[in-house]
């Protein structure tokens, strides 16, 4: 095998192993331990960027509950 095919091929591996490895991350589980309240407290769905009204207080606020009325 050629040196210039095997960097091609270890280059493609690297790059396809961050690649499997990156994902968005939209809350954090520090968040949740603080506030003592589940993932879908804050979020439509769980797993997913989408935040209901306690979690657009929670991100305008600083990230805080404090003051937040549930409707």
């Amino acid at each position: 095998m050629s040196t210039i095919w095997k960097s091609a091929v270890a280059l493609a591996l690297l790059f396809g192993g961050l690649s499997i490895n990156v994902k968005p991350v939209y809350g954090k589980p520090e968040y949740s331990k603080k506030e003592k309240k589940g993932c879908t407290f804050c979020h439509v769905t769980m797993g997913k960027p989408d935040l209901n009204d306690a979690g657009k207080y929670y991100k305008d606020h600083d990230h805080s509950l404090e003051g937040y009325q549930a409707k």
